[in-house]
């Protein structure tokens, strides 16, 4: 790496309207060629790239702070971009290197933990040499079973099995200490019933390894008269392969897409970026589907029993109305959300209730014609807790309504987006939260589409 001479007032380069790196001082050109750039090729550092681009489009100086990195050191930078000739001239007046902060792995075991948190199962931890701790409870069948006592080893208890790489991702992750999410396993003396183990490392104040902490999640008690629960076990196992083996290529293409159709990396033919633009958005809705049907195996699970906790139908409305407020700026619709004074006590698990309350309004905005409005309110009695999204769209007849709740049911609708799973999804959510989600509606006038959920005793 090369710092900024002392004895140097500013590092210059020159970046002609291709976006190429004409001329760079050595500081510069260094920091461009290890960013994978070649001598005269298009800038290879994306944040002078883009102020080049900006500086070239609106025709004027421009000055501003850039961080840049480099191979082990951040890079602070002052930089001005002067437009002049078809060209654009850099200079960077303050070139400051710092070292990269490590992650403090305190606030990464937290991270970790609220990942493991946040996933069905029990809780169970083991020290560093696999001795349980802390014994889980699996099932509720299990409390008239002879449970072995703490100090017992996990593998003593769990029959392990291994991942598809033919290796058992506990005992990989504990060699490489880090996080594991998708150990089979079985109970010895009943294998009958099957679990999914997930789990992070633990550390002492001085980095070492002191055990690890997690959950066991249950797949299926799977009998030998009982088919069903094997096919589910085989179901839960196959949809997390599908789900992992599409998430990562889709996010991918979906970020390289973007890429392509902002021109970051250089201007484009308008056509070419629009293809890559509808790309991305065919990624997204490819994603929303893999989101969707990985909803639907979690909640047609046996086991599935959401977490009923206090919650405040208000505030998610508000979150859901600026969770959507771009999609429905882009469209010109308006979301009339409840004050921010106004308070809708309901019992539920807050962030299925958010997952519904973004189905329903990101629907009404999909249907609802452009320069309409979307009104969510609030209604309350003795026993529930209700929340309207009323939209301006076309409406649903009412030979139509239940239909709607069907899974993969769209009513013909030929627009783009929707797997027609969400309604199906937000409807079992509900009412596995002891609520529903209903709709009023008549052709041409519109839908009323109503959470609701039980109140919050005082």
């Amino acid at each position: 790496m090369s710092a900024l001479p002392a004895s140097q007032a500013a590092i210059h380069a020159t970046i002609n309207a291709q976006g190429e790196l004409v001329a760079a001082d050595a500081a510069l050109l260094g920091l461009h060629l290890r960013a994978g750039g070649v001598e005269g090729g298009p800038l290879a550092i994306p944040q002078l790239a883009t102020l080049a681009r900006l500086a070239m489009r609106l025709d004027t100086l421009i000055s501003r702070p850039v961080i840049a990195a480099d191979e082990d050191v951040d890079i602070d930078m002052w930089v001005r971009a002067r437009p002049e000739n078809g060209q654009v001239s850099l200079s960077i007046v303050d070139w400051k290197e710092r070292a990269v902060k490590a992650p403090n792995p305190v606030v990464e075991q937290e991270r970790q933990s609220d990942l493991v948190r946040a996933a069905d199962g029990w809780n169970w931890r083991v020290d560093k040499n696999l001795r349980f701790l802390a014994m889980p409870r699996i099932a509720a069948a299990a409390v008239d079973e002879s449970w072995p006592d703490a100090g017992t080893l996990l593998t003593d208890f769990f029959k392990l099995e291994e991942g598809a790489d033919q290796d058992f991702p506990i005992l990989k992750a504990m060699a490489e200490r880090a996080p594991f999410l998708d150990q089979h396993a079985a109970v010895r003396d009943r294998p009958d019933e099957r679990y999914i183990l997930s789990g992070f490392p633990i550390f002492d104040t001085q980095g070492g390894l002191v055990g690890y902490r997690g959950k066991a999640a249950v797949v299926a008690a799977v009998t030998r008269d009982n088919g069903s629960a094997q096919q589910s076990a085989y179901m839960h196992i196959f949809g997390q392969r599908l789900d992992r083996a599409l998430r990562k290529p889709l996010g991918r293409i979906i970020a390289n897409a973007d890429t392509i159709s902002g021109q970051l990396q250089g201007p484009l033919r308008r056509d070419y970026a629009n293809y890559a633009s509808d790309i991305a958005a065919a990624g997204r809705h490819l994603m929303e589907l893999v989101d969707d049907l990985a909803d639907l195996q979690a909640i047609e699970r046996p086991d599935f029993n959401p977490v009923q906790e206090d919650i405040d139908l208000a505030d998610i409305a508000r979150r859901t109305a600026g969770l959507l407020a771009v999609k429905a700026s882009d469209r010109k619709i308006r979301i009339d959300a409840p004050d921010p004074d106004e308070s809708l006590p309901a019992t539920g698990e807050f962030r299925r209730a958010l997952q519904i309350m973004v189905n329903l309004v990101g629907n009404a905005i999909r249907y609802s014609p452009e320069d309409s409005m979307v009104w969510v309110r609030t209604e309350q009695d003795d026993e529930w807790a209700r929340i309207i999204v009323a939209d301006q769209g076309r409406g649903i007849a009412i030979e139509d309504q239940e239909k709607v709740f069907d899974k993969f049911e769209r009513l013909g609708r030929d627009e783009a987006g929707g797997s027609g799973l969400g309604l199906y999804i937000s409807r079992r959510l509900a009412r596995a939260m002891h609520g529903d989600v209903t709709v009023e509606s008549a052709p041409g006038q519109g839908a009323r589409f109503i959470l609701s959920l039980p109140v919050r005793k005082a």
